[in-house]
């Protein structure tokens, strides 16, 4: 029989009122808030975005999991915009920095990479995305739709989408404040960001579908990451509908 890992965990994760909620914070050891890849090649994101077409009530009535996707590529402009509307900054303020998605104690844990198989003026391979100076990080080129399929449960549109993002967790950003709860957070986290992602390529004509079925370790291996200290945790495609919607 499975062990209920995950009833445990909800019930280990809980708060009650007789709790020590408040913790000294070790200001020292904070963990980074971002992750660069230093000796990677950067390429530049477009500071411009595409003009909405759509008013907010629009968006959330066309929204739907797209799972088919046309050929076409996608242009680099409007993944500038998807992965500013994603996880992008918004705004600076004293000492902070705040993102277009909320984040329990403004800790940000999760990345974004982009697995790029059509779109325009970028070769097909691994990308991250480094938030703080809003560019993309080249990590390695090829095609590794077939690894993506394979990794998502046999999922054919993570090898035809033109775009596939990764979102991962970096746990220890969360940890250092919440302790074990961090992991309800940096969970919420995700969710916020793919909503995001989902209604900014609606905005556009784009569409996309989320996707939580993975092998943790295929995916993680793609992108070179532990699955310790940093693991997969949410993934989404992205492309022109085949079909209208």
């Amino acid at each position: 029989m499975t062990k209920p890992v995950g009833d445990d965990f909800q019930k280990e994760t809980k708060y009650f009122r007789n709790m020590h909620l408040s913790k000294y914070l070790d200001w020292a050891n904070k963990p980074d808030t971002y992750k660069k890849y230093p000796k990677s090649q950067k390429i530049q994101l477009p500071q411009k975005f595409p003009e909405k077409t759509l008013d907010i009530f629009e968006i959330l009535k066309n929204r739907k999991s797209v799972r088919s996707f046309s050929t076409k590529e996608v242009p680099l402009i409007y993944l500038s915009f998807l992965l500013w509307a994603s996880t992008g900054i918004q705004r600076k303020s004293k000492h902070y920095e705040f993102r277009t998605t909320p984040s329990a104690g403004a800790l940000y844990p999760i990345e974004t990479y982009v697995i790029a198989n059509r779109v325009e003026e970028l070769e097909s391979g691994v990308y991250h995305y480094n938030i703080e100076s809003h560019l993309l990080e080249k990590l390695k080129i090829g095609d590794f739709g077939q690894n993506l399929i394979q990794g998502a449960l046999e999922q054919e549109m993570c090898g035809t989408a033109p775009i596939v993002l990764i979102w991962t967790g970096i746990f220890l950003r969360s940890k250092w404040k919440y302790g074990q709860r961090a992991y309800r957070y940096v969970y919420l986290d995700a969710g916020h960001i793919a909503q995001n992602l989902a209604i900014s390529a609606t905005s556009i004509g784009l569409g996309s579908c989320q996707i939580g079925a993975f092998f943790d370790d295929e995916i993680n291996k793609i992108i070179e990451i532990n699955g310790i200290d940093e693991s997969v945790v949410y993934m989404s495609v992205v492309g022109y509908p085949k079909f209208r919607f």
